[in-house]
């Protein structure tokens, strides 16, 4: 299945490269056109010079960008130039709403459309490893399984459009919490005198074991945070849980202080910087602590 790809930024990059190990990456389009050049070349692949070109060489595409408009721009400019039957696969993070808006413009010319998106970090993106949630016709989805396996380990099904941004969602919350746990436990430690490696090599063998203290406890360590998930983007995916709360009736405590924490956080010129620089908030909290010292 001759397949494009759109949207080349830290996970995108990776999922085209495991595209390209499957045998199955056409071309690659990047709103920045050095971007899509560069990794076409890398990847011996063409980097066209619009979606609508990109779309016109392919059998299936591969849609992660940003934002709610930025999927809803790419599917206006590429619905007219697929060809009936193809299949476009968005693994961006935008609305429920979104993708069933994607879906009918799509559905007009034709063509199959499934919401993906994907959850796993930069790391699952380049080890082909990430958590897909799906959401469409089940028949979209067994056509899609080539490409689909060529980027994740764990492909789920969850229900009509829509559905997989739903599940989506519910990692945001996750993630949010859990994120914010762990920088608030990590600067406690810290306050005590503890040796964060020490910390973070023995509780990831426990109970509190988990992804972001494997992947993300050294950058608190380090007091070094380069961009994985940003900020900025957690805030905005934060923000489409709280719409999706609200018009279930319900406000979220845990979406709430997340969002408060990344707002001070981006106004303090962090906004670009990895999720994990919420450790740098709840390090704050202990400023006027007692000096501690290792025994």
């Amino acid at each position: 299945m001759r397949t494009g790809f759109i949207g080349l930024g830290a996970m995108g990059s990776g999922m085209a490269r495991n595209l390209q190990r499957a045998g199955l990456l056409a071309g690659v389009w990047n709103r920045t056109a050095a971007k899509a050049a560069a990794l076409g070349s890398e990847l011996q692949c063409t980097a066209h010079a619009s979606p609508a070109e990109l779309a016109r060489n392919c059998e299936a595409l591969v849609i992660c960008v940003s934002a709610d408009q930025d999927v809803l721009a790419v599917v206006a400019a590429v619905a007219p130039a697929l060809r009936a039957g193809a299949l476009v696969i968005d693994c961006s993070t935008v609305g429920a709403d979104t993708a069933r808006a994607a879906a009918a413009q799509l559905a007009r010319h034709g063509v199959e459309f499934l919401d993906a998106p994907v959850s796993g970090g930069i790391e699952g993106a380049a080890k082909g490893t990430l958590a897909i949630m799906v959401g469409g016709e089940a028949a979209a989805l067994e056509h899609a399984q080539p490409v689909l396996q060529a980027m994740g380990a764990a492909i789920t099904h969850f229900g009509p459009h829509g559905a997989g941004q739903a599940a989506k969602a519910t990692n945001q919350i996750m993630v949010a919490g859990i994120i914010r746990a762990n920088a608030e436990a990590l600067a406690f430690a810290r306050a005590q005198g503890l040796d964060l490696g020490k910390v973070i090599a023995t509780l990831g063998r426990g109970a509190a074991a988990n992804w972001y203290l494997a992947n993300r406890g050294a950058y608190m360590e380090r007091g070094e945070f380069p961009a994985g998930f940003r900020v900025r983007l957690h805030q905005k995916d934060l923000l489409i849980c709280r719409a999706m709360a609200l018009a279930a009736g319900a406000q979220l405590p845990v979406v709430e202080a997340a969002l408060a924490d990344y707002a001070e956080l981006a106004a303090a010129g962090h906004a670009d910087a990895d999720i994990s620089s919420i450790f740098l908030l709840k390090a704050a909290l202990f400023a006027h602590a007692p000096a501690r010292t290792e025994t």
